[in-house]
């Protein structure tokens, strides 16, 4: 199972650095919601596609919405935005 930091290192190799305050967002929304890695990671995922850099408020928000929807996985996460017009 990929880790955040994980993820994170991936998205620095293809080109795509986030910035530190992006480092804040993301493990305050990882303990704030209780997430696990892979939501955490489809979050992040879902937030450069939809918002093609990435927003710290929307990608708190977006995991509280997958936390509170419990969504446990990247093909529920995906249908989910896709209903609500995101992508």
């Amino acid at each position: 199972m990929q880790t955040v930091t994980d993820y994170v290192e991936y998205l620095t190799g293809k080109g795509f650095t986030l910035g530190e305050d992006a480092y804040g967002f993301i493990q305050f929304g990882k303990h704030y919601t209780n997430s696990q890695d892979e939501i955490v990671i489809i979050a992040i995922e879902l937030t450069l596609k939809i918002q093609k850099e990435f927003d710290g408020a929307f990608f708190i928000s977006l995991l509280e919405m997958l936390d509170k929807e419990a969504i446990i996985n990247r093909k529920q996460a995906i249908r989910h935005v896709e209903s609500l017009n995101l992508m």
